[in-house]
């Protein structure tokens, strides 16, 4: 609340000034320089958040601290606008979590996995004519989505909410002369920057939902550069889930490059 205005800082900081409880409209606006009409509108979005609160005597209009921001007055103001600290604050909306690991060793024999590209799936067989471009094409991750239905002839629907497993599922896609399940994770335009884990999902766990999918094949797709992190990770719960389900488990990337070629092999399919 606080970043956004500057004169919200000044009716905040003035209110929580001093040892006085309750401070007019009148003595704010006399100390701050603003006119009686901005504190007012300021005091009202900072009551109407729980900051300080309205009270009337016989002075008029009030404002009232919270013993919270009392206590906490300097450190509000640091934290306002600085996006980077509110990052490190922990809250019960921004809980901060210590994630421990624990590496397991599974058997090989019940390891049944293989990395796969673009041009080993048949439904996208017009790639292979098609040379890697050096140029990546931006495209928002809807509009991919809907290319990918028309090629793979899906009519089902996928809404994007939170906590979706999956960005598309299907199981119309054919690898090596078979029809697969298929899990798509797919990030469009909207980020520019290499893709890593921690950018899939708000909480960095995309890939991991992903693999919950009843799928035989993975699948994460963006439109730039895919950094090798995201492959090991995909490696690692492929080799899990072909171990828990007993049966072959594929994962693929497409990065921008394998994207562009993928457009450019079904013109049509994709609006930019």
């Amino acid at each position: 609340m606080l970043g956004h205005s500057e004169d919200r800082k000044k009716v905040f900081s003035e209110i929580y000034r001093g040892k006085k409880k309750i401070k007019t409209v009148a003595e704010i606006a006399d100390a701050t320089g603003l006119p009686r009409k901005r504190v007012l509108e300021e005091a009202n979005k900072l009551s109407s958040n729980d900051i300080i609160t309205k009270v009337t005597n016989e002075n008029g209009l009030c404002y009232e601290k919270f013993p919270f921001y009392t206590q906490n007055k300097e450190k509000v103001l640091k934290m306002a606008g600085n996006e980077k600290a509110q990052a490190k604050l922990h809250t019960k909306y921004n809980p901060q979590i210590d994630v421990s690991y624990i590496k397991v060793t599974l058997p090989k024999n019940m390891i049944n996995i293989e990395l796969i590209t673009v041009d080993d799936i048949d439904s996208f067989s017009n790639v292979r004519g098609i040379a890697s471009s050096q140029n990546p094409i931006p495209i928002y991750e809807s509009k991919f989505k809907d290319g990918l239905k028309k090629i793979l002839n899906e009519e089902g629907e996928f809404q994007d909410w939170g906590g979706e497993i999956d960005d598309l599922f299907s199981t119309r896609l054919v690898i090596k002369g078979k029809r697969s399940a298929a899990a798509f994770g797919l990030k469009g335009r909207g980020m520019t920057r290499k893709l890593t884990p921690k950018n899939m999902g708000k909480r960095g766990d995309q890939i991991q939902r992903l693999f919950k999918a009843p799928a035989e094949v993975f699948i994460i797709q963006y439109w730039n550069q895919i950094d090798e992190s995201v492959v090991d990770l995909m490696r690692s719960l492929a080799q899990a889930k072909s171990a828990i389900e007993g049966k072959k488990i594929f994962y693929c990337i497409i990065d921008g490059q394998d994207t562009s070629r993928i457009i450019l092999a079904y013109p049509g399919y994709f609006s930019l």
